[in-house]
């Protein structure tokens, strides 16, 4: 263990730290969320911890479940994606919250799903060949911009905007020795830098009354509510929202979120799912509108 690493959390958690170290070690806890655009959707189950030997394909070919954790799936739930918008999953790999969009978007609108990383945006791309019958993929589009960019290029162009961000991701960190020993406090901030950079331009990207889900699957407060209090200090024209009545009802018929979603840590600016307490996560998320 990097002294600096566990020092800093320990500071950040105190009593609480062990249980959540011990948590981040454990095994993962995913669920099997059924492919809606599979022909055989409504026949299939969500299941908790699947152990498939691989991914079973329907009729039409599609893979027929995608497997995450539950609180990602949350917090593409709280954009609240309508069918028509113009949406942009700005860090969108590996891609599922990108399919949880493009469902939402069955019917009519357009996603572009950003990924900077040529390896990552590769098996993004893959993803929605695997789930997305072709017809609809003709409205998504995969880009590898910059996320900043967008700023520039499309501005006031998007209903709604994911920035799923890249982040320290503690719970993988904590299974590469050599990134965890290269662990420092000025590397997590230095990432809240990066993200405070992505969030100004999808405020610049997004339309007057349109939405912005910022999230991260980080331990950090440099990088969840930290960015957020930076956006409210040094830019206007925008409000953090309380979604959690809008995200109750869209989990309330399901029962893995829905226990998940009960088991939320309220923080400054949105919410928190760590795995000591909901058995999911660490998934952070808040939701802005643009005014």
């Amino acid at each position: 263990m990097n002294p600096l690493f566990d020092q800093f959390f320990q500071s950040q958690y105190r009593d609480r730290w062990s249980s959540l170290l011990a948590s981040l070690r454990a095994k993962e806890n995913q669920v099997a969320r059924p492919n809606l655009f599979s022909q055989d959707a409504s026949s299939l189950q969500w299941v908790l911890n699947p152990q498939f030997s691989e991914i079973p394909r329907g009729e039409d070919q599609l893979l027929q479940y995608y497997i995450m954790d539950p609180a990602s799936i949350l917090a593409a739930l709280a954009l609240q994606v309508q069918s028509g918008d113009v949406v942009l999953d700005m860090c969108a790999a590996p891609g599922g919250k990108t399919l949880i969009l493009a469902e939402a978007l069955r019917t009519s609108g357009e996603l572009i799903a950003n990924e900077m990383s040529e390896a990552r945006r590769e098996r993004l791309k893959k993803v929605m060949q695997q789930y997305i019958p072709r017809e609809i993929r003709e409205r998504f589009w995969v880009t590898g911009k910059d996320g900043g960019k967008f700023a520039l290029t499309h501005k006031e162009k998007f209903d709604r905007i994911l920035v799923d961000a890249p982040c320290s991701g503690e719970r993988h960190l904590l299974e590469n020795k050599t990134e965890l020993e290269g662990w420092t406090e000025s590397r997590t901030k230095k990432l809240g830098h990066r993200q405070y950079a992505l969030m100004t331009a999808a405020l610049l990207a997004v339309k007057p009354g349109g939405r912005i889900v910022y999230s991260t699957c980080s331990i950090s407060p440099y990088e969840n509510d930290d960015v957020i209090r930076t956006l409210q200090k040094k830019k206007k024209g925008f409000r953090a929202l309380d979604v959690q009545d809008e995200l109750s009802d869209a989990v309330k018929e399901n029962s893995i979120l829905f226990e998940v979603f009960e088991k939320r840590e309220l923080t400054e600016y949105g919410l928190h799912f760590l795995p000591d307490h909901s058995g999911a996560g660490p998934i952070y998320l808040s939701v802005l509108e643009r005014e």
